[in-house]
């Protein structure tokens, strides 16, 4: 199925966020398939770490590569990598750690329905129900590195440690909680130092959560983008002689100006026959009433005309944006599939208040949200 032109199809196993462990693994003897070609980068390194920076997009930090000096001089040999569909967080960050496509390993959105239980799970407040274990029951990247006695540490939010999604996505790594940008940068450089062979991920919050909230083309922006890029440099800073560092994101943002706001529920047929509205105001999932599905797909494409792109469940698995999608998994997605094009974004002003309020959004398959940077430094020995 061909996706309009403003749109893209990611480029699993050869380009996108879910292919950096993998690679990264291979590079440390771990077994699997160098996907991205990281031999050269990481010949020698016997330690890894690796820095997923929330909502830093490739386009973003071009446009701002003067507010970010350490990161603009990092090395880009593979140039940019590409978010999976959603461009989302929960969605990224669970392709990243299993190295999996979403239609692969469950977790295909911000919200989605809990088939059978007429309830929907938000994978950023997700605790135990649904199970974490089953709900993403494929193997992670980290669980092959320790059955390879390599090391793996993931220094993320002290909030995060248990969460949900913390045991979907990193499971196989020991977790060690930061509480402040300084305690991740010190927290990698630490853990570097555990083993003969050694992984550790960070994940930084804080550039996306400003983002949404004052917008990407603001003032605090690139103040935070300014304090990312000085957590780079301590890092760089304390780099083993023998370990690479790789940068990279989860998705671009972009903002959304006031006119370009559809608000579902002020939009009468946007309603009808719908069950429960999931995903987010670029990344929609629509799930009907049962026998209604062929009339909701009908009322969103003749309501949102060219505003996003609008198929059914069947349609958009057939196109490939998730990847290969197992049979079991496939009703968590919508029966009818929404993602914004342009600036637009389908916000729903009851239901989700304070979502529909922010000023910047991602989640779509445009440019600027698909792309995602894979910056690299090596240490001196290397």
């Amino acid at each position: 199925m061909t996706l309009p032109a403003d749109l893209h199809r990611p480029e699993y196993g050869t380009r996108t966020l879910a292919d950096v462990l993998p690679s990264v693994a291979a590079g440390l003897g771990a077994g699997g398939a160098d996907r991205l070609g990281l031999a050269e980068v990481l010949r020698g390194a016997r330690r890894v770490a690796v820095l997923l920076v929330d909502g830093l997009g490739a386009d973003l930090l071009r446009a701002h590569a003067g507010t970010a000096p350490t990161l603009a001089a990092l090395a880009t040999p593979l140039g940019d990598l590409q978010a999976p569909c959603p461009s989302t967080t929960p969605v990224s960050l669970t392709s990243l750690g299993t190295g999996l496509p979403p239609g692969s390993h469950g977790v295909l959105g911000f919200v989605t329905d809990v088939p059978g239980r007429d309830r929907p799970v938000t994978h950023t407040q997700w605790t135990d129900d649904p199970d974490p274990a089953t709900w993403q029951a494929q193997g992670t990247v980290f669980e092959q590195l320790a059955a390879a006695d390599v090391a793996s540490t993931v220094v993320g939010p002290y909030a995060y440690a248990t969460s949900g999604l913390t045991r979907a996505a990193y499971r196989g790594a020991r977790y060690a909680p930061a509480v402040s940008p300084g305690d991740l940068a010190a927290g990698l450089t630490r853990s570097l130092a555990v083993g003969d062979r050694a992984l550790v991920y960070g994940y930084h919050a804080e550039l996306d959560l400003t983002g949404h909230v004052r917008g990407v083309d603001s003032p605090s922006w690139r103040q935070q983008l300014a304090h990312v890029d000085l957590v780079v440099a301590q890092v760089l800073d304390d780099l083993p002689d023998d370990a690479a560092l790789l940068v990279t994101a989860d998705h671009g943002m972009l903002d959304v100006p006031a006119g370009n706001r559809l608000d579902v529920d002020a939009t009468p047929a946007l309603g009808a026959g719908v069950r429960l509205l999931a995903g987010e105001p670029r990344a929609r999932y629509v799930h009907a009433h049962a026998g209604a599905a062929d009339d909701v797909l009908a009322a969103w494409r003749a309501e949102l005309d060219d505003r996003a792109w609008v198929v059914g469940r069947d349609e958009a698995i057939a196109s490939g944006v998730f990847g290969p999608v197992d049979h079991a998994l496939a009703a968590r997605i919508g029966d009818v599939v929404a993602l914004a094009r342009g600036t637009w974004a389908l916000t729903a002003t009851r239901q989700e208040k304070v979502p529909s309020m922010l000023a910047a959004y991602h989640g779509s398959l445009t440019a600027t949200e698909l792309a995602i940077p894979l910056l690299v430094a090596r240490g001196a020995a290397l």
